[in-house]
Formats: C-alpha cells, sequence, structure tokens
C-alpha cells in the first residue's frame, strides 16, 4: 500500500499518513483511481485541532479491520478544510443539505466524479463499517438510484448557492437594522449572541464598535464592552498566557472547546484593541497586549509565519495541559498561596470541567496584583513541564493577513503602552514578507509549511484579508512596496473572482473546477471571501485616491446588504466596512521628520474615525500617494485630513487634529 500522504503540506493530512485506510490525497489521480476500479469515493474532510476527527481517527482509521472494508468498498481521499476551503464548502453544503446540520469530521460518499449521494459526520466505528458496507452493496446493486440521489444533491446545492435576497446599498438604516438584531439576540446576563456552544463574535463586535463611533449608540458599546469584558475573565481566555480558545461549550464562557486557532486571536487583537482606543478600559488593553505576547509566543513559524492551530488534545485528552485541581495548586504554589490561588481562579473541589479539574477564570482582578502576577508565572512555569497540545504549522494565508492587520492596529493604537513594540514590528514584517512569498507567478497560494508554499491556490478570503494586511503594513511603515504588493492581489481578485453582477466567487475562474462553483457572502469563524476582499477595496481605494475601487466595494456590498439587515451575527465584517464606508473612509496624511514618534500620529490613531486609513512619513514619499504634495509647514510635522477625496486645511497641533476627527 503506497503511503500518499507522508509528503503532504497538511500536518493533518500527514497525521493519518501511516493509517491502514489507503489515503489519496484529493487529486485527479484519485477520481481516475475511482473510475478504473468502479467504486465510490470516501471523502473525509477535518483539520488537525479537532477534538472529534482525532477521536474517529484513532477508533476508525487507525483500525485494521475497518481499513480492510474501506479498502475494498471505496477509494478514499483525505482532505484538509483548512488548506482546500473550496472543497470543504461544496461538500458541508451537500451535508447540510441531507442531514440538517454540519460538522467535523465530515464523511461524504461521492460518485467518481465528485457527486455526493450521503454524507453526514462523525460515525462511530461500528455504525461506520455498517455504513461503508451499505454503500457499497448500493452502489452495486441499485447504481442507478444511487446516481439519481447525486445528481439530486448537486442540484440542490446549485440552487442552494443562487439563492439570494433582493440586492441594495448598505445604508444607515441597514447598519442601524443590523444593531438592532444584534441586540434583540444579545445575552443580557454573560454576553455574546445566542446560546451555548457560544463563539467568540469578533466580527460582530468590531462593526458595534464603528457603530458605535458613528451614532454614539450606548447600547451598541454595551454590548461589545460586556461581551469583552465576560471573555477575558471566562474559561475561553487563558488566564496564564493569554490567546483565546476557538469557544465555549456552555453559555457563560467557562468551559472552552481547548483548541487555539489563529483567526479567532487574531481579530480578536483587533477587538480588545480598538475597545481600549475608545474607552481606555484597562482589562481590554491588557488582554490585547497579552494576547499579542501569545500570537509571538506560541504561533509563530521559524519561516516568519503564524501557525494555524493549537490542538484541543493533549496525548488525546482534552484540557490536559490547562485544568487545576485544588491539590494540583498546592503542589505547585504551596498551601497558603494555593488557597489564595483557588479563591482568584475559582478552582474548586467539584471542579468546572471533568474529573473535578477547573478551567482556570479570573471573576475579579484581586487587589494584591503583584501576588497574581508572581502565583501566574509559577503556574505557568509548572505548566510548561506538562505535555503540550501538538501544533498545525502550516501557515495559512489569509489568517495571516488577519494576524499582520491586527498587529499592526494595535501597535499603532497601544505604541507608548507597549514595551515589546520592536519584536511586534519584526514578526508582522516578516510575516508580511512570508505572505509575499505566497505570491506565486502572480497568483496567491493558500498555505505553506516549512517555507515551502503549497500547491492548494488562494481562495477569495486570502486575497481579500492578504491584501487588508499589505494595506495595513503600507500605513505602518509608509513603504510603497506593501501597497503595489496589495494592488496587484486586488486586481487579481476583481479579474478572476467577480460573478459580472457585482459579487464575487469564493474561487478563481482558474481554479480546479468542483461540482459547484461556491460563492458565499456570509461571515463564519472567519470574515466571508466577499467581505475580506470588501474591507480590501475600501481600504486601498482610500490610501490611493482611486474611485473604482470604492465603487466596486460599494456595489458587492449589495449583495449582502439585506442580509445584514435580518442576520446580522451572518455579516459582521461587511457591517463594519459599511460603517467604514458612511463614515468616509477618513484618509489622514502626516507629513514630517521622524513622524512614528510624533504626538500627531499617536493623536490621529485614537481619534480614527471609523476605517480611517493613517500614513505618516517625509512628503512625497516613494510610492505613497497620501504622502504626495503634503509638505510641513514652519518646519513643523503637518497632518492633512481628506473625507471621501475632500480634504480640509493643513494642521500642525494634536488639538486641530482632534478637533477635525470629531
Amino acid at each position: 500500500m503506497a503511503n500518499r500522504l507522508a509528503d503532504a503540506t497538511s500536518p493533518y493530512l500527514q497525521q493519518h499518513a501511516d493509517n491502514p485506510v489507503d489515503w489519496w490525497q484529493w487529486s485527479p489521480e484519485a477520481f481516475e483511481e475511482a473510475r478504473r476500479r468502479d467504486v465510490p469515493l470516501l471523502i473525509s474532510v477535518g483539520y488537525s485541532a479537532c477534538h472529534w476527527c482525532h477521536v474517529m481517527a484513532h477508533e476508525t482509521f487507525e483500525h485494521e479491520g475497518v481499513a480492510a472494508v474501506v479498502n475494498e468498498a471505496c477509494v478514499p481521499v483525505k482532505v484538509d478544510r483548512e488548506e482546500r476551503p473550496d472543497v470543504d464548502a461544496v461538500y458541508m453544503t451537500a451535508t447540510q443539505a441531507m442531514t440538517g446540520q454540519g460538522g467535523w469530521p465530515m464523511t461524504v460518499f461521492a460518485t467518481p466524479d465528485g457527486e455526493p449521494f450521503f454524507c453526514g459526520t462523525y460515525f462511530p466505528r461500528p455504525n461506520f463499517v455498517r455504513l461503508v458496507q451499505s454503500v457499497s452493496e448500493a452502489w452495486r446493486d441499485n447504481r442507478e438510484a444511487v446516481l439519481r440521489q447525486g445528481s439530486a444533491v448537486v442540484e440542490a446545492i446549485r440552487r442552494a448557492g443562487g439563492e439570494s435576497l433582493p440586492a441594495g446599498p448598505m445604508t444607515p438604516s441597514v447598519l442601524d437594522a443590523a444593531a438592532a438584531s444584534l441586540s434583540r439576540e444579545y445575552d443580557e446576563e454573560y454576553g455574546g449572541f445566542g446560546g451555548a456552544p457560544k463563539f467568540p463574535p469578533h466580527m460582530n463586535l468590531l462593526f458595534l464598535l464603528r457603530h458605535y463611533q458613528r451614532t454614539g449608540s450606548s447600547r451598541s458599546l454595551e454590548m461589545v464592552a460586556g461581551t469583552c469584558a465576560a471573555m477575558a475573565r471566562g474559561g475561553i481566555y487563558d488566564q496564564l498566557a493569554g490567546g483565546f480558545a476557538r469557544y465555549s461549550v456552555d453559555r457563560t464562557w467557562t468551559v472552552p472547546h481547548f483548541e487555539k486557532m489563529l483567526y479567532d486571536n487574531a481579530l480578536l487583537l483587533r477587538t480588545y484593541a480598538h475597545l481600549w482606543r475608545l474607552t481606555g478600559d484597562e482589562l481590554a488593553l491588557r488582554v490585547a497586549r497579552e494576547t499579542a505576547d501569545f500570537l509571538l509566543a506560541e504561533m509563530r513559524t521559524h519561516q516568519g509565519g503564524f501557525a494555524s492551530a493549537l490542538d484541543a488534545d493533549t496525548d488525546g485528552v482534552e484540557g490536559l495541559t490547562y485544568v487545576w485541581t485544588p491539590a494540583g495548586l498546592s503542589e505547585v504554589l504551596g498551601d497558603d498561596d494555593a488557597a489564595w490561588a483557588a479563591g482568584v481562579f475559582n478552582v474548586t473541589a467539584e471542579g468546572t470541567f471533568e474529573h473535578g479539574a477547573s478551567v482556570l477564570q479570573l471573576p475579579v482582578d484581586p487587589d494584591d496584583s503583584d501576588r497574581l502576577a508572581r502565583v501566574r508565572v509559577r503556574l505557568l512555569d509548572a505548566r510548561a513541564q506538562r505535555p503540550q497540545p501538538a501544533r498545525d504549522d502550516k501557515v495559512v494565508a489569509a489568517w495571516n493577513g488577519l494576524t499582520v492587520t491586527a498587529l499592526a492596529e494595535y501597535l499603532s493604537i497601544a505604541r507608548d503602552r507597549e514595551s515589546n513594540a520592536l519584536a511586534i514590528e519584526s514578526a508582522m514584517e516578516q510575516a508580511g514578507n512570508a505572505l509575499a512569498g505566497h505570491i506565486v507567478d502572480g497568483r496567491l497560494r493558500r498555505v505553506s509549511r516549512d517555507g515551502v508554499v503549497g500547491e492548494p491556490v488562494g481562495v477569495l478570503e486570502d486575497y481579500g484579508a492578504v491584501a487588508e494586511a499589505f494595506c495595513a503594513l503600507h500605513q505602518y511603515t509608509a513603504n510603497g512596496y506593501w501597497l503595489d504588493l496589495a494592488g496587484r492581489l486586488i486586481d487579481s481578485a476583481l479579474e478572476h473572482f467577480a460573478d459580472g453582477a457585482g459579487g464575487f466567487y469564493d474561487t478563481a475562474d482558474y481554479a480546479e473546477r468542483l461540482v459547484t462553483r461556491p460563492a458565499d457572502p456570509t461571515d463564519n469563524a472567519t470574515p466571508a471571501g466577499l467581505s475580506a476582499l470588501v474591507a480590501a477595496l475600501t481600504t486601498y481605494s482610500a490610501l490611493t485616491g482611486d474611485k473604482r475601487y470604492r465603487d466596486a466595494a460599494e456595489l458587492a456590498l449589495t449583495k449582502v446588504a439585506p442580509l445584514a439587515a435580518q442576520h446580522a451575527r451572518f455579516a459582521g465584517y461587511s457591517c463594519a466596512t459599511g460603517e467604514a464606508l458612511l463614515s468616509g473612509p477618513y484618509e489622514i496624511a502626516i507629513a514630517g521628520d521622524a513622524v512614528e514618534t510624533d504626538p500627531l500620529l499617536a493623536a490621529a490613531w485614537r481619534a480614527a474615525p471609523p476605517g480611517a486609513v493613517i500614513v505618516a512619513g517625509e512628503p512625497d514619499g516613494p510610492g505613497v500617494p497620501l504622502l504626495v504634495g503634503r509638505p510641513l509647514r514652519d518646519g513643523r510635522a503637518t497632518a492633512y485630513v481628506c473625507r471621501g477625496f475632500v480634504c480640509d486645511a493643513p494642521v500642525t497641533t494634536v488639538d486641530e487634529l482632534v478637533a477635525k476627527l470629531s
């Protein structure tokens, strides 16, 4: 049996390389093998930090008897959903259409042409074996019915992809309605939206912060502040090392699903940084700082990018690295400090997790902050001696783009409060260079690992998030190189992803043709491809003064505005960009020598209206449109403020600048 996964870019695929199941990577060769053998495809989709993916792997795919049944009946194909989001999107739509729900591991049986005819998620080993046998019998004895089922499923997912509400502009009333819909779903007691499981609603929080800036809505700010405080004090936040888990299994943010995803921490870093910017909330600043520290300490790769995730499991046990008992605290801290720490972190004899263990929480800040700091260091040192969760160290373009943008905004906002600024600067620029290396022959690739760029082509979210990151680096460095790269990606996206009616497909016209071409405008765990690109278009237009890109953004938002008004939880990133467009967005140029330390720059960031772009540097810097023709006045650093391509008179004092931005 050939080992076809050993050289895969994906750590998830490599985890299955030694299975007795005769896995194939997603490839034309796998489809051809299914045709040659005249058997169906078994398409198994998951990702490396997925707990139940590990469970199914251990109990099912590592079992010799199961493998014998699978290898005889099917051509098994293993897919990393993070590496191939296009494949995942198509078959997840099919799974949801057939079962009414979705999730991972995803289990799909398909014809040799890729048409799904039976879909599900996790199956215990006995059920899975019976399923494979039943599918094999149906393929052999009822082929015509199976093919009809496959055609019907494909038609259903094509119809689902074509369904949309009537287009309309992203107006103030739409954004007000979106904020109102979030208000109705807000958990007044614990923050967040909806019930358990509860995911960090970072994109909605970014939107609500911008909505608060535009409207002064105390309700919008209340929802952000309440949710951010509840998450920061709950078990979903790592009270020792910083960083957020993927979601809470309960309504109270107490017990997390312990995997830590890069994209969540990037988007939450932005949220907490902007919450501090607008309110001065010191808890928000602390969490932003600790999240940035977590990203640099735990998620950086040797090649300069950021890894995708830390597993939920350690040695097959979920949460093993992170949870504590009173006895465990005593062993590390001694009885006195342990009793104090148990009260501070809510570690009880009954436990808040499993087997009497507790997830650390911080319901209130203790009076003795120095003692807290000492205890945290000792507990973290002890925790470091435990077995650690595995890390998925593939570099995903879109998620690294989100991270670079978050770090650049955080550092711009809080530079004077950040002692680690030089390390953060270095990290985000190295990540930017790693992303530049993902551009091969003018086209963006989705993933790399160990410095080697993988074959999967970038999807729309990659183009949008990476272009936005390059725009953020341009603003931070005043280096035209980054703006040029952003423009190339944006132009490529407009050429190869557009649907001809103002919207966008999630896959390029040169990408592999699947049974359907996905085009989902709704945000999920990360910004939708459309909303990511719209954000980049808006920022790039403001930085270059080219209205064509703004027009493209506004037209694309007409596709999602009706959804935003009714179901804002699935359109937060688009709504945030809608607020930026209503605001202007403002274009702020600060011309001067050594301007990175000038009070004007700090004031611009602190007072920035929603979605404002800010560039500071010497006048007429090459490749920096906002600094062209912007001289100093009386030898002093000078701020130029424009809105919607209309400019005010330049100013040289902080008070004058803040007045123009108010």
